[in-house]
């Protein structure tokens, strides 16, 4: 199955697309031919595979047909992993380690990638280590000016990461509870509370 979800260009686009630009939306194929750059037989095909593996859900609306993503589909957790990585907010991130600083880990939440707003209490990105908070805050502005939204981000020392999972502080629980992709660092030992 994965050969059917991977292997064309068009394909990653579409992806990128659907889990990253625009994850809450139902697309029409002429929108979807606009956002990739890409012939509109080449979108068809690669929509009808997508959906032929359940990946895409194909909604007829009077003339028109509308695409979304499937969240039920086996693989979506990793392709969203794969993607956003690869696209978007943690793209940019991984890119610009070196110029960011020493980062340990850098998780982001999976809801925030998923086209949720951030409420009061959530966090969409938790960086740990010693960063350039200044290079930081010029990414974070400008996905907040993409994403049309306010990103809530944290970021502590690891002394004070590791501190406060041993005193397992709710704040630090619910973050290690939250769905996430881990852009940097290993999962494992990110979520060890020894």
């Amino acid at each position: 199955m994965l050969k059917d979800i991977l292997i064309s260009e068009v394909r990653v686009k579409i992806l990128a697309l659907l889990l990253v630009e625009s994850p809450t939306q139902s697309l029409h194929v002429r929108d979807i031919v606009r956002k990739v750059g890409t012939e509109i037989n080449a979108v068809r095909r690669e929509l009808e595979r997508l959906s032929k593996v359940g990946f895409v859900k194909r909604r007829p609306r009077g003339n028109k047909v509308f695409y979304d993503v499937n969240r039920e589909f086996i693989y979506y957790p990793e392709l969203v992993n794969l993607v956003a990585k690869e696209f978007g907010l943690g793209s940019e991130l991984i890119k610009n380690t070196k110029n960011l600083g020493n980062i340990t880990f850098a998780a982001m939440s999976r809801a925030l990638i998923g086209g949720r707003i951030a409420g009061q209490n959530d966090v969409d990105l938790l960086i740990v280590g010693s960063i350039d908070a200044n290079f930081l805050k010029e990414i974070i502005k400008k996905y907040e000016e993409l994403y049309k939204h306010e990103i809530n981000y944290t970021v502590m020392g690891d002394d004070e990461f590791v501190f406060r999972k041993k005193r397992r502080e709710p704040f630090i629980m619910q973050l290690l509870c939250q769905t996430r992709v881990m852009l940097i660092g290993n999962e494992e030992e990110f979520c060890s509370l020894l």
